[in-house]
This record gives C-alpha cells, sequence and structure tokens, in this order.
C-alpha cells in the first residue's frame, strides 16, 4: 500500500460496546478537567506524590503540562460533540495559553513546552484558518525565525543534543505545527529550510552519523549519560532519530520535498533496520545504541520498552511512514511484523504499566489505531480492542481524574499533562471509540 493508498477515512476499531465505553470514560474524564480548579488542585497532589517533583509544573502555554494540552482535548470533544459546548472550553485554555505568552516574550520554538505547542493548538482550533488570524500571525513572527536559525545550526552539526533536533523540544517538532500550516507560503518557506537541515543532519562524517549525541551534549544527571559513557545514536520516536525519519516521510506524503529528502528517508530507514535489538519475540528496537569507546568497543544493544517514546511502537510508526512515503513494500512489512511482535510479548514484558500517550497503553494504542486505518489488518484492530480493555482496567474512578501515571517505582500521580496523564488517555479514548479523525495525533507525528 503506497502513500497515496492509504485509507482517508477514520472508522473505529472497537467493538460497539467497548467503543461506548471508550467514549463515555473520555467524557468523564473531560468533564473532570472542565473545572479550572482541577488541574490546579492534580499538580499540587503530583508534587506530593512523585518520587521526580522537579518534572512536574503546570504552565498555561505548555502543551505537556499546561492549558493548552487541555485545549486540544476539549477541541477534539467539540469534533465528536459539538453541541455539548467544548468550544468554549478550548477557547478558555488557548486564551490562558496566549495570555501566559505576554510574560515570556523569548519562549523557544519546541513543541512540547514552546511556541510550537501554542501554535499547533491554534491551528488546530482555527477550522482551517478562519479562527484566530492575528494569533497566529503573532506565533509565526516569533517561531519561524527562531526555527530557520535551528534550521542553519543543524546543516553545520556534527553531533549534537538531541534537543535540537526532536518530537518533544527539536525541530521534528517544530515542523508538526509547520507542516500543519504548510499551505502559508512564509510556513512552508519555514518548513522547507527544517527539512534541509534534517536533510543534513540525517548524512554522516566519518562514518559517524551527524546525529549523534556526544556524552558531553548528554547534560549533567541524563540517565542516557549514564547509560552511555562516550556517547550514542538515539533511536526512540520522542528524541531520537526516528523522530526526523517521520516529519520527512509526513512532508514527502504531502508534497513538500527539498533536495536529498527522499536519499535521508532511504538512509535513515535502513540504518535503523540494520541497528535493532531482536528478542524472543521478534523486531524490536533499543533505546540507542551506543558510541565505540576509546579501545573502539561498542556496547550491545538492549531491547528497549514498547511505547510511543521509545521501543518498537513508535519506531515502526515511523519505519512504516518512511516505507509509505517511498514506496517501499519491504519497510512496511518490517513495521507490521514489529508491531505483531509487540503484541506477541507478554504485557509485563512491554514495559508499559501506566496509562499515558508518552510511555504507556494509551501511546500503544494510538500508534495501533494509526496502523488499523492504514492497513486494514485484522491483527491491529483485535490489539486496540485488547489495549483498549487494559487502558479502561486502569481507569479509577474514585481517583481525582480518573486515571492515575504509574512511575517506575509504582508511585501513583495525578498527573493533568496531557504527554503524561489523564488528557491524552482520553483523547486515545475517543480516538478508539469515536468515529472522528483524531489530527491532533500529527503531535506525535503519527500522521
Amino acid at each position: 500500500m503506497t502513500v497515496t493508498e492509504q485509507r482517508a477515512d477514520w472508522v473505529r476499531a472497537l467493538s460497539p460496546a467497548t467503543a461506548a465505553e471508550a467514549v463515555a470514560t473520555a467524557r468523564e474524564v473531560a468533564n473532570r478537567l472542565r473545572d479550572p480548579e482541577t488541574p490546579k488542585a492534580a499538580t499540587a497532589a503530583a508534587l506530593e506524590q512523585s518520587k521526580y517533583p522537579e518534572y512536574i509544573r503546570w504552565a498555561p502555554h505548555d502543551l505537556a503540562q499546561g492549558d493548552i494540552g487541555l485545549a486540544l482535548l476539549f477541541g477534539q470533544l467539540d469534533a465528536c460533540f459539538p453541541a455539548a459546548g467544548w468550544d468554549a472550553d478550548a477557547h478558555r485554555c488557548l486564551s490562558a495559553g496566549a495570555r501566559a505568552m505576554e510574560w515570556m516574550p523569548h519562549l523557544p520554538p519546541g513543541l512540547f513546552g514552546g511556541l510550537g505547542g501554542v501554535a499547533f493548538a491554534t491551528r488546530m482550533l482555527s477550522r482551517g484558518g478562519a479562527r484566530y488570524p492575528r494569533l497566529l500571525a503573532e506565533l509565526d513572527r516569533g517561531l519561524l525565525p527562531q526555527a530557520e536559525r535551528g534550521a542553519e545550526h543543524l546543516r553545520d552539526a556534527a553531533g549534537c543534543s538531541v534537543g535540537a533536533f526532536d518530537v518533544i523540544s527539536g525541530l521534528s517538532g517544530t515542523g508538526a505545527y509547520l507542516l500543519l500550516g504548510h499551505q502559508d507560503p512564509a510556513v512552508q518557506g519555514t518548513l522547507r529550510k527544517v527539512l534541509a537541515g534534517l536533510v543534513a543532519l540525517c548524512g554522516e562524517r566519518d562514518g559517524v552519523p551527524n546525529w549523534h549525541t556526544p556524552y558531553e551534549a548528554m547534560g549533567p544527571g541524563n540517565v542516557m549519560a549514564w547509560s552511555f559513557p562516550h556517547g550514542n545514536l538515539n533511536c526512540g520516536l520522542a528524541h531520537g532519530i526516528p523522530g526526523p525519519l517521520a516529519l520527512l516521510s509526513l512532508a514527502m506524503a504531502e508534497g513538500v520535498v527539498v533536495p536529498g529528502q527522499r536519499e535521508a528517508v532511504a538512509h535513515v530507514a535502513r540504518w535503523l533496520t540494520d541497528h535493532r535489538a531482536d528478542d524472543e519475540w521478534g523486531v524490536n528496537w533499543p533505546s540507542a545504541v551506543a558510541l565505540p569507546d576509546e579501545t573502539g568497543a561498542v556496547a550491545p544493544p538492549e531491547p528497549a520498552r514498547n511505547a510511543w517514546c521509545y521501543g518498537s511502537p513508535g519506531v515502526a510508526r515511523a519505519v512504516w511512514l518512511a516505507g509509505s512515503a517511498l514506496g517501499d513494500a519491504e519497510l512496511r512489512a518490517l513495521a507490521v511484523e514489529a508491531m505483531a511482535a509487540t503484541y506477541r510479548r507478554p504485557v509485563p514484558r512491554r514495559s508499559i504499566d501506566g496509562p499515558n500517550l508518552c510511555h504507556g497503553v494509551a501511546g500503544l494504542l494510538q500508534v495501533t489505531l494509526r496502523f488499523a486505518a492504514d492497513t486494514g489488518d485484522a491483527m491491529f484492530t483485535r490489539a486496540a480492542e485488547d489495549l483498549t480493555g487494559q487502558l479502561l482496567g486502569l481507569y479509577d474512578p474514585d481517583s481525582l481524574l480518573g486515571f492515575r501515571d504509574i512511575e517506575p517505582e509504582g508511585h501513583l500521580v495525578d498527573q493533568p499533562g496531557l504527554l503524561s496523564g489523564a488528557p491524552g488517555v482520553a483523547l486515545a479514548l475517543l480516538a478508539a471509540g469515536a468515529d472522528v479523525p483524531p489530527a491532533w495525533d500529527r503531535l506525535f507525528l503519527l500522521s
């Protein structure tokens, strides 16, 4: 199936009973979050519950942990239930994020926490640009020059921090917004520069990929620095080379192509094919590939968790998009086999105990739904049913938000943010149970 043959419709992947429960649960979570005091209360609780309080925050402009993320949830609910007043809630949250930016004149262009996230939500809620034209213009004035400067830096990169190019805070995430609005000539001009920078990043010098991360670029206390003392090549969709691969592939699918883009997509897809970390259940990928130490020895890669952020689901989706853009049936088949291996793994071995989008069950569900829509393969609809059941099993009506994040040590956290909390879970449940396309998942470079 080529990219032009992919299915344009969106039909729910669940049985009627499971779909109804999924949608009802999503609406209940959203109704709790509708009260502006609830996210504040949840954030206060999370600061007490989490073993990592330094990562807990609530900032109105923040897509990952702020009102902007709620605006996306409420906007999707408005698309599903246009007479239920959700548009007013989405507008309220978007306005809160826009007001907060007045006190932050130097926000970076990143997607999760920067201008890119506010711009993405604004364009998603703009109804094709008919609403919020002044806000979009203001956001673009701040974002486009920053993105172009970042792209210029990538063209000369020979090793860099993942934050320069990843989905979370780098140019792949910013590019997700730019691709969303590429019909605007100014936005497309910047997008082309970003794509050119990423094409250069996908190259190599002296046999070492330009996108490698030296140890000194990882930052103090970074878990990757502990695991890779000589630097690494990050393989996660959230922070590694699958992010640029997905963006370059999606841009090709929409006809936005710069010199060398096709070759870069083919090169990175084959690199990922060659650097798997298969296990007894089949195709898998590591979180990262180590760079050689002083003797030239390389530590063997270990399989990652099976999530959107790291592991087979996110990488498989990027490889599928590459195969679709290139018309490469072998790459698409590899992506499908990687997902089949994911479903064969016992649930405890997937290492995604929590419900969230980033590194939990909801993220695997959303990837599964995209494969189900693109392939029509019954394997994916069966998996979607199972994963939705697993997700609904984590619903706790007595908790503050209905779903709680589960940290590695088992701490239960009332996380109100879209990336790691209840709003993202609600979005995935809506995608599974409703007939409305989940256009929001462009955020995660899934579509």
